[in-house]
């Protein structure tokens, strides 16, 4: 198959590029491993819009930083995807920390960041009274929001799709060569020459890289593990909380989530397995310990879930989004995209974007291209008069599967059919929240399995959970004795 562009990873990084470049009229498509968007460290992560005080000065992630925060209003928009702008506060509980403070100041002052301020331990309970009262301090930075990391990241891949992008799940690539001016993409199931490569492979950017290159940098699978609490207890805190930073990361954090629930998280842990998203009973314990300095209230029984994320640090410390064009014109590198990258993805795709159109010289943009991706119609956020018209327009708004998160028949069917369409049970519940809620598919899964199966034209059997051989049925259970057999 030929293409003008491939991009190798369908994670956020690749999905905003490729919703980027969707606009122009080259032949593009997209690389994905797992069998769906978004199934790495794009689903498993805090879903802060970072301001921007915390990176170096002068780094590519300081300055994408900024550019992608200022993005995301009109970004999410215009893709229909859930944003708020909440603000951040970091605490801290000692002088030392207070001097921190001053420092991470001082370093949004410099990145570019203009209403920064310290508020007093006073100013800090008034918006936050559940928090620790032995609070001295915070960085207050009011251009902090949160996003769900996943739902953007599917968003911008359907929108890419809705332009003309292809998507190839389940497709990992097990070598590339140069070709001529162009290069050959080996899979297990077919070749991809192309004259343009996009590295966004993630914690395997370093592989990719090297299929081609010499050796230039390495990735270091670094895991964070994480809770989410029930909506019951979303007042808790108001905005996005964080304690002092230290060389492992921006550290523990508690946050509202765009849904109304409350995310725990996260720890870092150097792993050697590049897909060790596990969860332990030791990370998860520091995880919880670390918190309570910052909330002492902090309601254990309200936790329905725990999950983790393997982020890709690289040796570099920072991003590395480079274009070989002497080595290897038209391979770009988009590596080591570690927090912020979620923040940074709209900037440095525009980035990208502009390496591409100049290495090709002459693109066109398309006549016919959709700037907006198509709403999803939410039944629960509806009027009353407003869903009965619903129902009387289609009888499956009028089936609710989902009663923790009030989803209905028709709506999952709709993600069903959708470019970068679901095709799992965590495939759906990343589109719409079913299996999100309290019972986490408990209810819900098994009428979930039964619209795949039908949608899809496949059998139950087939149906999984997320990626991997992740099935669910295995077959039908052998029938036993009778009673009177038994007898």
């Amino acid at each position: 198959m030929k293409y003008d562009i491939v991009i190798i990873g369908a994670g956020i990084s690749g999905a905003a590029i490729a919703s980027a470049l969707s606009r122009y009229a080259r032949s593009i498509c997209v690389l994905e491993k797992s069998n769906d968007v978004s199934n790495g460290a794009s689903k498993a992560n805090s879903g802060i819009v970072h301001a921007g005080y915390d990176a170096r000065p002068g780094t590519l992630m300081a300055h994408f930083n900024i550019l992608g925060n200022r993005l995301y209003p009109e970004l999410c928009r215009r893709l229909h995807v859930p944003y708020t702008q909440r603000g951040s506060l970091v605490l801290a509980f000692d002088d030392r920390e207070c001097k921190t403070l001053l420092e991470l100041k001082q370093r949004g002052k410099e990145n570019g960041i203009k209403d920064l301020r310290i508020l007093t331990g006073e100013e800090v309970l008034e918006r936050e009274p559940k928090i620790n009262p032995e609070v001295k301090c915070a960085l207050y930075a009011p251009d902090a929001g949160i996003v769900s990391p996943y739902e953007l990241t599917i968003a911008l891949m359907e929108h890419a799709m809705d332009n003309g992008v292809d998507l190839f799940t389940e497709t990992e690539v097990l070598d590339i060569k140069k070709d001529g001016k162009g290069y050959v993409i080996r899979s297990e199931k077919d070749e991809f020459h192309t004259a343009c490569v996009i590295n966004c492979a993630g914690v395997y950017a370093d592989n990719i890289h090297n299929m081609l290159l010499p050796p230039a940098f390495s990735i270091r699978p670094r895991r964070g593990e994480y809770f989410l609490l029930d909506k019951y207890v979303a007042d808790i805190v108001n905005h996005v909380i964080f304690q002092c930073p230290s060389e492992a990361g921006k550290g523990v954090l508690i946050a509202p989530t765009v849904h109304n629930n409350v995310i725990v998280g996260p720890n870092a842990e150097q792993i050697s397995d590049r897909e060790g998203v596990e969860t332990t009973l030791q990370g998860l314990s520091e995880v919880w310990q670390t918190a309570l300095k910052t909330l002492p209230q902090l309601p254990k029984e309200q936790i329905i879930t725990t999950f983790s994320g393997v982020r890709a640090e690289p040796d570099s410390h920072d991003f590395i989004i480079k274009h070989y064009e002497k080595e290897a014109p038209g391979f770009i590198d988009v590596a080591g995209i570690k927090s912020p990258g979620l923040t940074a993805a709209p900037a440095f795709a525009n980035y990208v974007k502009e390496m591409v159109l100049e290495y090709f010289i002459t693109t066109d943009e398309k006549k016919n291209y959709q700037h907006e991706r198509r709403p999803h119609l939410s039944f629960h956020e509806r009027s009353p008069e407003e869903r009965n018209a619903l129902v009387r327009q289609d009888p499956r708004y009028g089936r609710i599967i989902c009663r923790c998160e009030g989803v209905t028949e028709a709506e999952i069917v709709d993600v069903i059919h959708r470019n970068a369409g679901a095709r799992t049970l965590d495939g759906v519940k990343r589109r719409v929240r079913c299996g999100g809620g309290r019972c986490q598919g408990g209810f819900c899964g098994p009428r979930i399995i039964e619209i795949l199966s039908r949608e899809l034209n496949i059998p139950a059997e087939q149906i999984r959970k997320d990626s991997g051989d992740s099935r669910i049925i295995t077959g039908e259970t052998p029938k036993g004795k009778s009673a009177d057999e038994r007898i």
